[in-house]
C-alpha cells in the first residue's frame, strides 16, 4: 500500500513525512481538495473530521473541525498560499479568512505529489514558526498521526482507483 519514510532532515523548524502511495497523483491530490474525501482520512482514527470547507486556490480559505474520541471539537482554519493542481499545495494557519492574521500561527504545510512510476511520492513538510512549536508538534505525535493519516489516505485513494479503474 505505502512505503514509509519519516525524517527530520528539513531543518530545526521542520518536520517531514514521505510516503509512496500506490495511486496516480491526480487521485491523491483529489483527496486533499474535495471536502467530502478529506473528511474520510485527514484525522488519525479514532479522531474524525466533522466539517470541512475548502476553497482550494491561492488566497482561498481552508476550514475543518477535528473531533476527539471524547467528543471535543478542534476547529482549524488557514489560507492556501500556493496551489499547483496535482503537484503542490501550500497552506498556512498564519492567516484566517481574507488574509486576517491569526492569533497564534503554528505552521505552514507544504504537500507535494510527484509521479513515480504510476504511483505518487507524497511528501508533507510542516514548517513551524519556532523551534518550540516544532518540538511541541513532534511530541504531539507528528510522525505517528500524520503517518496514520497518510495510510488512511492511501486506503481511500485505492478505493477510488478501484471504483474508477483509471
Amino acid at each position: 500500500m505505502t512505503a514509509a519514510t519519516d525524517t527530520n532532515s528539513g531543518g530545526e523548524r521542520e518536520l517531514v513525512l514521505t510516503r509512496l502511495i500506490d495511486a496516480p497523483r491526480e487521485k491523491v491530490y483529489r483527496a486533499f481538495t474535495e471536502a467530502e474525501l478529506l473528511k474520510q482520512w485527514f484525522a488519525p482514527l479514532p479522531w474524525t473530521i466533522t466539517e470541512a470547507e475548502l476553497d482550494v486556490r491561492a488566497g482561498g480559505t481552508n476550514r475543518f473541525v477535528m473531533r476527539s474520541p471524547e467528543g471535543e471539537l478542534y476547529p482549524n482554519q488557514g489560507v492556501y498560499l500556493e496551489v499547483v493542481p496535482n503537484e503542490k499545495i501550500v497552506v498556512t494557519d498564519a492567516f484566517t479568512e481574507a488574509w486576517k492574521p491569526s492569533e497564534k500561527p503554528f505552521m505552514t504545510a507544504v504537500m507535494t505529489f510527484e509521479n513515480e512510476g504510476g504511483k505518487t511520492r507524497y511528501t508533507a513538510r510542516a514548517l513551524h514558526w519556532s523551534v518550540e512549536d516544532r518540538d511541541a508538534h513532534e511530541k504531539m505525535g507528528f510522525h505517528e498521526g500524520w503517518g496514520q493519516c497518510a495510510d488512511q489516505l492511501a486506503t481511500l485513494v485505492a478505493k477510488l482507483e478501484r471504483r474508477t479503474g483509471s
